[in-house]
């Protein structure tokens, strides 16, 4: 959970993650978008596949990066519950 957190508090890998909610980007699409390095956006795409938030498949000479979803909801699941048992103390 604290890489999931550690992922998350970054504004550009939050802004990663919405273009993924539209679909599969390759890394090149997804560098695009940000006025940085695209080893600097690189760094991005591993924290968050370090967290398991992304996952990337090789297609030919592209890293296509997609949203793990099922990570996400446990994530989130998680949270929801953390902050129920606080609320009830």
């Amino acid at each position: 959970m604290d890489a999931t957190l550690r992922a998350l508090g970054d504004p550009t890998r939050r802004e990663i993650l919405r273009a993924l909610r539209a679909g599969d980007l390759t890394a090149g699409e997804i560098s695009s978008r940000f006025p940085m390095t695209a080893a600097s956006v690189s760094h991005h795409l591993s924290v968050l596949r370090e967290a398991g938030l992304v996952r990337s498949e090789r297609s030919g000479r592209n890293l296509v990066y997609s949203l793990e979803t099922t990570v996400f909801q446990d994530f989130l699941q998680q949270m929801m519950t953390m902050l129920g048992k606080e609320g009830e103390e």
